[in-house]
């Protein structure tokens, strides 16, 4: 009976010190993001490309250039009207058409600024991750808590990096994946071997 109470003594705890770990992994890592939004803003589109309540797009390659737009050329065949039966058979003319994207300079401008606010806050959650993984590794007196620093820093680099992956260069997602690799063997090395495999 007493063998029985120890056994679902120790289960409840480590109920709770996952429910512990799981709760600062999750907290850490919302916290590091809301900072970081609070902190450093986002870029607005409607900054960059005002949304106006009377749009009127220019009907003109000239007028649609120099509102910073882009011109688009549509050619269609159109058939000529039909004469008297004494003049000769329709000719089929082409008639030019265009279509103007008013919004081509601004969106390129606000694509450009975003892909830097991305990286940048791409560069802040790595070095937020590798933090919180080295606290966690050097912090006695609380496995859980020093278990949940290792795993937060693990996640914040995963969230770093879907955030940051489409924006960035082939080159850069193997260096990413690369460095997140190495991390992780690290973290397993040092934490695992020093304190082994704590449930």
């Amino acid at each position: 009976m007493i063998q029985f109470s120890i056994m679902e003594s120790n289960k409840s705890s480590r109920v709770l010190k996952w429910s512990v770990i799981i709760g600062i992994v999750i907290v850490l890592n919302l916290f590091f993001n809301y900072a970081l939004s609070l902190v450093y803003k986002s870029p607005e589109y409607e900054k960059y490309c005002p949304n106006e309540q009377i749009v009127a797009p220019p009907t003109t390659q000239d007028k649609c250039v120099a509102a910073g737009g882009q011109w688009t050329e549509n050619v269609y065949p159109v058939q000529a009207p039909v004469g008297p039966a004494t003049k000769p058979a329709p000719i089929s003319v082409t008639e030019v058409k265009g279509y103007c994207n008013p919004t081509y300079t601004c969106q390129k401008n606000y694509d450009t600024d975003y892909k830097v606010y991305q990286r940048n806050v791409f560069i802040v959650l790595v070095i937020l991750g590798i933090l919180s993984m080295v606290g966690g590794i050097f912090l006695r007196g609380s496995s859980a808590v020093a278990t949940a620093l290792s795993l937060g820093g693990v996640l914040s680099l995963i969230i770093a990096a879907v955030r940051y992956w489409e924006a960035a260069q082939n080159l850069l997602r193997v260096v990413i994946l690369g460095l997140a690799l190495l991390a992780l063997i690290w973290l397993g090395i040092k934490k695992f071997r020093d304190d082994g495999i704590r449930s």
